[in-house]
């Protein structure tokens, strides 16, 4: 893994124990990389100011909310389309949860939850109004074996069995 070099192994991991519970307190995370409680404030700061944190946010399990559907929706624009006035559109769209302009066929891939297939066909026919989008196609997600959030931070050689 390359690392920036602005980085060393202490702020590496900070932002490692910071994605697994960013409610942690400094003083906890200076007992896991051998500091006081000032240190850490001083360096988790001067991660934050470098842009290498760029925010805290809580993981709420959307199903509990009633939105039991996440599907990935590939769109292919026309040509015409200007990119900044595309993304704009798709962001007035609270449903959609991510956004990725891709290489290959597709122009962006959205990954978006939904109360229901109901709800699902209405936010298809939203999405399908704005224009310059020339396709779509969609992919139901039936089940997630398991999701990661934030980076790999600090990484060891992944070991898989035969």
């Amino acid at each position: 893994m390359i690392v920036p070099a602005e980085l060393d192994q202490l702020d590496l991991q900070l932002l490692e124990a910071l994605q697994r519970n960013a409610r942690s307190t400094f003083a906890d995370l200076g007992t896991l990389v051998g500091l006081k409680a000032p240190a850490v404030h001083e360096r988790v700061k001067r991660l934050e100011t470098r842009g290498f944190l760029r925010g805290y946010t809580a993981q709420v399990d959307g199903r509990r909310l009633g939105f039991e559907l996440t599907a990935f929706v590939s769109v292919i624009t026309a040509p015409e389309r200007t990119y900044d006035d595309f993304t704009t559109q798709l962001a007035l769209l609270p449903e959609v949860l991510e956004m990725h302009s891709v290489a290959g066929d597709e122009t962006f891939i959205l990954k978006f939850t939904t109360r229901s297939t109901g709800h699902l066909d209405d936010l298809l026919s939203r999405i399908k109004r704005i224009a310059g989008i020339a396709r779509t196609r969609t992919t139901i997600v039936l089940s997630t074996p398991f999701e990661r959030p934030g980076v790999v931070v600090v990484s060891e050689p992944a070991t898989v069995s035969p």
